[in-house]
Formats: structure tokens, C-alpha cells, sequence
């Protein structure tokens, strides 16, 4: 069987490596200058994603369908783009751009005219993924959308799993939430578990699946230990964020989103779904993630 990474888009700032997969337009490689992976691997015994990106879904529906007027559509969890081989519409040493549009497989479970187009350039030590989401009909388009990077936990950097933490921008002093076992967003309010910007990693809190920020304050986070080079993300267009990992496992997602799962008995037409927005006919909503390397 040929290799598939032999369709994969390699690029390069001399900081930073990247590949990415056009199925789903998933970056799924990113090395330090040194050839270090910073980013999981996808194991597909552990988790087999990479850095998907969910649309036009963030999260489970109840019942696995939405309803759209007087029609209801299933869709899987975090949508069906990240299963979806998208054209490459350029690539360059440091650039790459890639599109995948509405289809006939498409309007069967989202019926508009989409184009889901991402733009990854690195630019010495910072990689900036820009997401279109266009809209080609003549009505409004209801939408979401979240990024989903995993970063090897620890990082190769020699320092204990156990040291590594996430800080934050700013003060967030608000509750978290969490979802149920079918993925559906409770009601209950948690108390954050940051505490003077910072939220030290431990297996014990992903016991109970992702951690989602829906309050959130800062636009920009950073992760790594005390010493030694950290990863910091930014994601100015998102207002939630989820942090998440499978207990035990060498990986934590940092996920901006745009977007978030239905609460638990959610009935509503899907767009009055909480985080989804309108894209207006003919125009395009751009969402965009930063990820930076920081050296010591």
C-alpha cells in the first residue's frame, strides 16, 4: 500500500516544520528546528487524530440530528469535514492553502453551499492557520467551527510530564462546564480549577471528559514548564475554549472553538443552537489560530 504521507504538504520557516494532510486539512506534523515533534503522532490505539478541524459541528447533537426547519440532519460528533479530502488550491515552501466544497454527500446532512477553506503559513517561529467559511447560497448559512491541536504531553523538551501546565492571559476566574456520556452539555456549573492564571496538568482532570471553558477570557494561552521552550496559542476569533485529554495519554488538546456541543435536552432549530453564527449569502466568516514556538 503506497504511504500516506506521500500526499502530505511539507513546510518550512527554518523555526518551525509542518505537514499537513489533505484529508481534512489536518496539520499533522510540527517539529522545532532541532526535528522535535510537538505535535501526537495519532496513535490509533490511543486516539488517532491529529489536529482536526470540526465543522460544520463543534461537539455532539442530541440524538445524533439537528433539526433545520422542518427537516432534521444527522451529523456525528465535530461534523464531517475532518473525514473529507480537500483540494490543494496552493502550496509554497512556507504556505499552504486548501478548499473543500458542498457536494452532493454534503447537502444530504448540511444542505447549503459552503466552502471551507484553510490558509497555514509558517513565518520564523509561528504558525498562523486562517479558516474561511464562505458562503455560496442566497440565504444565511448557520455555522460553527472549532480547531482541535494536540500537543505531545510531555513536550520534547526533557521535562516531566508532571510539570507541565497551560497559562492564561488573563485572570479566569469563571465556572467551567463539562458534558454527560453522550457528549450533551450539562447544566451544571463547575468551579475552575485555574488558579493565578495558571492550570496545572494532571490526568485526574480529564477523568470526566474535556474541559470547556465557555466564559472565557483570555485569547491567548501558553503551555509547556517552568523551563525550557513552550507553545503558546492564540485564537482571537473563538470565545470558547476546550482543553482535553484521555487520561494517561501523552497528548493535550488546546481547542479554540467557535462553537459547542448541544446542552442536554436541546430541541431547537439549529440556529438558535448555542454557539452557532450566520454567515450572510455571498460572504465569508474568518476564524484564525496562531500557534508559536517560544524558546527559553
Amino acid at each position: 500500500m503506497p504511504d500516506e504521507r506521500s500526499n502530505w504538504l511539507t513546510l518550512s520557516s527554518g523555526d518551525l516544520g509542518a505537514e499537513i494532510n489533505p484529508i481534512g486539512a489536518q496539520l499533522s506534523a510540527l517539529r522545532d528546528p532541532a526535528g522535535r515533534d510537538l505535535l501526537w503522532d495519532g496513535d490509533p490505539a490511543i486516539w488517532n487524530g491529529r489536529a482536526p478541524l470540526l465543522f460544520p459541528i463543534v461537539g455532539a447533537l442530541a440524538g445524533g440530528t439537528y433539526r433545520l426547519g422542518s427537516k432534521s440532519y444527522p451529523l456525528p460528533r465535530h461534523g464531517f469535514a475532518r473525514g473529507k479530502r480537500f483540494d490543494v488550491v496552493e502550496s509554497t515552501p512556507s504556505t499552504a492553502t486548501l478548499r473543500l466544497k458542498a457536494d452532493q454527500d454534503s447537502f444530504k446532512v448540511y444542505p447549503f453551499r459552503f466552502e471551507l477553506e484553510i490558509r497555514f503559513a509558517l513565518d520564523g517561529p509561528t504558525l498562523s492557520v486562517t479558516t474561511w467559511i464562505r458562503n455560496a447560497d442566497d440565504a444565511n448559512m448557520p455555522a460553527s467551527f472549532g480547531y482541535h491541536p494536540a500537543f505531545r504531553w510531555p513536550l520534547p523538551f526533557g521535562r516531566a510530564r508532571e510539570s507541565h501546565f497551560v497559562a492564561f492571559a488573563s485572570e479566569e476566574p469563571d465556572p467551567m462546564r463539562r458534558l454527560d456520556a453522550d457528549g450533551l452539555l450539562t447544566p451544571e456549573r463547575h468551579p475552575t480549577p485555574i488558579a493565578d492564571r495558571r492550570l496545572a496538568l494532571e490526568d485526574g482532570l480529564f477523568q470526566d471528559d474535556v474541559m470547556i471553558f465557555n466564559e472565557i477570557r483570555s485569547r491567548l494561552v501558553t503551555y509547556g514548564a517552568e523551563t525550557g521552550p513552550r507553545i503558546q496559542v492564540s485564537y482571537a476569533d473563538s470565545p470558547y475554549l476546550g482543553i482535553w485529554t484521555k487520561p494517561r495519554a501523552n497528548f493535550i488538546c488546546i481547542e479554540p472553538w467557535h462553537g459547542i456541543a448541544d446542552p442536554v435536552g436541546f430541541d431547537g432549530d439549529f440556529t438558535q443552537k448555542p454557539g452557532v453564527f450566520m454567515v450572510p449569502a455571498g460572504a465569508a466568516v474568518a476564524i484564525r489560530m496562531l500557534i508559536t514556538l517560544l524558546q527559553a
